[in-house]
């Protein structure tokens, strides 16, 4: 069971019992997940457990008895389940509070029926039924329902299967058996009720001697074993689906009669039996069924030309009785295991896998009995020759042939288009899922590494390849599981391997993933210096005004400009432009401005291998990829912001302000900002992304099977989520506060730049050289000389105004203040991971960013600070009750 499918049990079960408050679902969570041993059932363990709970049990006829219904549905886990209730009975806490909160629900429940009672009119007492017309009513009703369950309940399941079927299989409907087939009763082979075929005159049978009753019985019972009504003896109509009942002449001789009533459950079971195979002979019940009826009807031959031996002897008189209950002795054991299967399969509605489950569970069953196991091994052998086929096809070459819906692995059709339109199509995940209902007990614990072994196949395949499995053979049903265990298991290997050699040196798996690094991780940044520098005028622009055509043609001149253009698969990079917000995980991993967001929706790569995008990378890969590379491009950004702040404050610098020392503070907390940016995107390329690379690469060259590449890939992806601060939500959220503290940073140094039009002015006021009257005079130049040093005093006073009027001092100290602290506040914790957590990679980015001791002895006041705030808690005695 997933970590999922526990939280959601979890959760529904506190829900079910109105659980609110306390601890949480993540205590019982962890808990269960600490204690995952599965519980190992035994025929011993079930029934003691089973008598245990009868004991505690205030009806232990009804709890019995719905065991045992259960039971013969084949339903799974009953005796796991059934512990469970016995460990409950154990436990008396647990006990009192489903009493209590049994008595609750029930309170509500009858709360809700008074109040939805108000809302209908009580009838009056003449409206009241008296006893008797109730009394006819139920004998109505029951009859109808007799009388309908004989035909209808079989044709009604037919037709819904063939219509499930059908539906699955649209090309090619299922086959079916003409009506007539299941018109004409005399064809099944059972007891024909309501026909009197015999012309005889029947002879009172009490009027004859004791020799000849037991010798017209012997006929009798020679007919009714086979199906046919005897004189004497005749069957009772079915109700529904229960055991045939049979009716004997009362006159007959009691101790001949006695003899009789212990013989006539044969006949029971051969009806049982022959109705059974009559019933899943027909094509929509499946081929497991099918081959399990004819194994079946195999015995029955036997079992019929047993009775034409009897029949021999009762012709030359040498058939008494007596011999009768002697020769039948060993088929009757046959025909009650027979009938015991044959009622299960149906009370269960078992198909396919189901049918083998319920097979294999009877066959352990009878561990102490071996002709009985024997018999059901027989049984079982035959029975799973179909469902093993499908499985060979499915392990050796990755085929699914199954238009009956009986395999554990279920094809979907799902369009294959949709994977070129979008990377996050579930393609490889939902085409082939595993059905559990449809897996045999004795493979569950290898389902997971079937479904793999076809799907890899599969893959390869798609891709134009054709697979053998050099190792094939043919799977046998064993009550030994390592054989056909073994035999999975060098599927799966050889698959895995034919799967990691088309990856590794066809598709050159190692290539892609580092060009994909090249992009996602930022691995030649130049290129995204280049293509922001390009694109950045068409980025500025909203969404509906960008013209893609325009976006790829710069992104080639991008990609051709930067050490990139030596990556072998650039062409596969391609644009995109989407809006925010187009699934969830973008809306929670947005973080920064709207020119970040553009820029990161663009720059997206696709593979162009489809099955490597959706077999290998999965979506959770993708995911992680999206957040590393957004984290750096976030940092990236911020940087390209704080250098155009430098760049205008060099022109900011020529003009004489007398408020120099406000820009000055200004530019000491640009440049710490930019220290901080860098370092942290040093950190995370040098010395997070690039050893772990190398950890990867070293690993996929010494994978043996395509599990351990994906194992290596997923926990490459985690380190770096992890030591790039990405899993820890604390860290993180200071990490998001330091960088937005930068970004506005910039945006107040940018407006209070742009405010004073150094620039524009300037230009303004250069004279062109070289125009058709010449170069300027030396009159002209004194004069423009003037010019700027008026300008230059008038800016300067403008300048200086500017910053007294909007307080650009409290401005820039507020920055200051605030940028201080949450380093500190980011430096302080990481000192404490790196300590607690034994994260000691951490600690680099504490060396990169106080590499001159600044924020050493601020640190060290912090940390007395946490000490002495941790001291009287330790040593605060405990106080004595009172």
């Amino acid at each position: 069971m997933s970590e999922f499918r526990i939280h959601h049990d979890v959760n529904e079960l506190l829900s079910l019992l109105h659980v609110h408050g306390g601890e949480g679902a993540e205590v019982y969570i962890d808990l269960l997940q600490k204690n995952r041993t599965p519980y190992v059932t035994t025929a011993v363990s079930a029934h003691s457990v089973k008598v245990k709970i009868a004991e505690f049990s205030r009806t232990p006829e009804d709890f019995l008895k719905k065991y045992d219904e259960l039971k013969s549905k084949n339903i799974r886990h009953l005796d796991s389940l059934v512990y469970l209730l016995s460990k409950l009975t154990e436990d008396k806490e647990t006990l009192q509070y489903l009493q209590q909160n049994a008595k609750e629900r029930a309170e509500l429940a009858a709360n809700a029926a008074t109040s939805g009672s108000t809302n209908f009119s009580i009838p009056s007492s003449t409206s009241k039924i008296s006893l008797q017309e109730l009394e006819e009513l139920r004998k109505q009703l029951g009859s109808v329902t007799a009388n309908s369950s004989v035909q209808q309940p079989l044709e009604l399941t037919r037709k819904i299967l063939r219509d499930k079927q059908n539906k699955k299989n649209s090309g090619q409907p299922i086959p079916v058996f003409p009506s007539w087939v299941y018109e004409r009763p005399a064809l099944i082979g059972d007891f024909l009720i309501g026909t009197s075929l015999s012309t005889d005159t029947t002879v009172p049978i009490g009027t004859l001697p004791l020799a000849s009753q037991e010798s017209m019985i012997v006929e009798d019972l020679l007919y009714v074993l086979i199906g046919v009504d005897g004189r004497y003896v005749t069957a009772q109509p079915l109700v529904g689906r229960q055991n045939r009942a049979f009716s004997v002449d009362p006159n007959l001789d009691l101790s001949i009669k006695e003899l009789v009533t212990r013989i006539l459950p044969v006949a029971a079971s051969y009806s049982a039996v022959t109705r059974f195979i009559e019933e899943k002979s027909s094509f929509e019940y499946g081929q497991v069924n099918h081959a399990l009826a004819a194994a079946m009807r195999t015995l029955i031959k036997e079992y019929m030309i047993l009775i034409t031996q009897l029949e021999h002897l009762q012709r030359q008189g040498l058939l008494s009785l007596q011999k009768l209950w002697f020769y039948i002795q060993p088929t009757m054991r046959t025909l009650e295991i027979l009938a015991s299967l044959a009622t299960s399969v149906d009370k269960g509605e078992c198909m396919g896998g189901s049918t083998l489950s319920l097979l294999h569970d009877k066959t352990f069953n009878y561990t102490g009995d071996s002709q009985a196991q024997e018999l059901c091994l027989y049984l079982t052998k035959a029975a799973s020759v179909p469902y093993f086929e499908i499985l060979e096809k499915w392990i050796y070459r990755g085929i699914i042939n199954d238009p009956y819906s009986e395999f554990m692995v279920e094809e979907h059709e799902l369009q294959k288009e949709k994977i070129q339109e979008d990377y996050n199509d579930k393609y490889w995940d939902q085409r082939y899922t595993v059905v559990q209902q449809q897996i045999p007990s004795f493979l569950q614990k290898m389902a997971d590494k079937i479904l793999s072994t076809g799907k890899y196949l599969n893959v390869v395949r798609e891709c134009g390849r054709d697979v053998t499995c050099p190792v094939a053979k043919e799977v046998i049903y064993t009550l030994k599981e390592r054989a056909y265990v073994e035999q999975i298991e060098k599927a799966y290997n050889y698959a895995s391997k034919v799967l990691l050699d088309f990856l590794m040196e066809e598709k050159e798996l190692v290539s892609h993933l580092r060009s994909i690094k090249h992009y996602f991780l930022m691995d030649q940044g130049d290129f995204f210096v280049h293509f922001m520098d390009l694109t950045e005028e068409e980025l500025k622009k909203p969404v509906d005004d960008i013209i893609t055509t325009r976006l790829e043609a710069l992104l080639e001149l991008a990609l051709r400009m930067s050490t990139a253009n030596t990556d072998p698969f650039k062409d596969d990079l391609k644009v995109r432009v989407k809006y925010r917000g187009g699934t969830p995980w973008r809306e929670i991993l947005w973080v920064g401005n709207k020119l970040w967001i553009r820029v990161a929706e663009v720059c997206q790569s696709e593979q162009g291998l489809i099955w490597m995008g959706f077999s290998f990378l999965s979506r959770k890969a993708l995911t992680r990829y999206q957040m590393l590379f957004r984290h750096m491009f976030y940092c990236k950004h911020v940087e390209r912001q704080l250098c155009n702040v430098w760049i205008s404050n060099k022109t900011a610098k020529q003009f004489s302000l007398h408020s120099a020392k406000w820009f000055a503070g200004a530019f000491t907390l640009r440049q710490r900002m930019l220290n901080f940016v860098q370092n942290i995107q040093y950190y995370m390329m040098f010395e997070v992304m690039e050893p772990t690379w190398h950890i990867l690469e070293k690993n996929l060259k010494l994978a043996s099977n395509i599990d351990d590449v994906l194992s290596h890939h997923t926990s490459f992806l985690d380190n770096c989520l992890k030591d790039c601060m990405l899993t820890n939500p604390e860290l993180l959220k200071i990490f998001s506060k330091l960088m937005s503290v930068c970004v506005m940073f910039t945006n107040c140094m940018q407006r209070f730049t742009q405010s004073m039009k150094l620039d524009n002015e300037m230009d303004r006021l250069t004279l062109e050289h070289g125009t058709m009257l010449g170069p300027p005079t030396e009159e002209e130049r004194a004069e423009e000389t003037a010019k700027k040093k008026l300008t230059n005093k008038l800016l300067a006073e403008h300048a200086d105004n500017l910053h007294l009027t909007s307080g650009f001092e409290a401005t820039i100290n507020k920055f200051d203040s605030n940028f201080s602290t949450h380093l500190l506040d980011l430096l302080d914790k990481l000192s404490v991971y790196s300590t607690n957590d034994c994260e000691h990679s951490m600690l680099n980015i504490i060396y990169r960013l106080d590499f001159n001791g600044f924020y050493t002895e601020r640190l060290e006041h912090m940390s007395a600070e946490r000490s002495q705030k941790a001291a009287p808690l330790l040593a605060r005695p405990a106080v004595p009750a009172q």
